[in-house]
């Protein structure tokens, strides 16, 4: 990863934090993880904390917020949805009605 960019950075920092909203993951186990230097991990926090994807827990260690949660929720419940309305057509076909 020394070689990404600083946004492919803090995409891979968001993600690789994935599974870690109880108890978070601290700078450096971030830093082994992705085979980065601390002080990268640092400047790749800054900007997900300030747009409110990821917050430092009481811990000092780093998770993701209700904020990306949400985003994860959202899209769950679209997919909910086009689920059901494809089951809906897939009735309407199987009866003979029309659209």
């Amino acid at each position: 990863m020394a070689n990404g960019t600083s946004a492919q950075r803090v995409l891979r920092v968001l993600k690789a934090l994935k599974g870690q909203t109880l108890n978070g993951l601290s700078n450096g186990e971030i830093a082994k993880t992705l085979n980065e230097s601390p002080v990268n991990i640092t400047r790749a926090l800054a900007p997900l904390i300030e747009e409110g994807l990821v917050t430092k827990l009481e811990s000092g260690r780093y998770a993701h917020t209700i904020g990306i949660l949400q985003i994860a929720q959202s899209h769950a419940n679209e997919m909910g949805q086009a689920q059901n309305r494809i089951m809906e057509i897939n009735q309407r076909v199987a009866a003979g009605a029309t659209l």
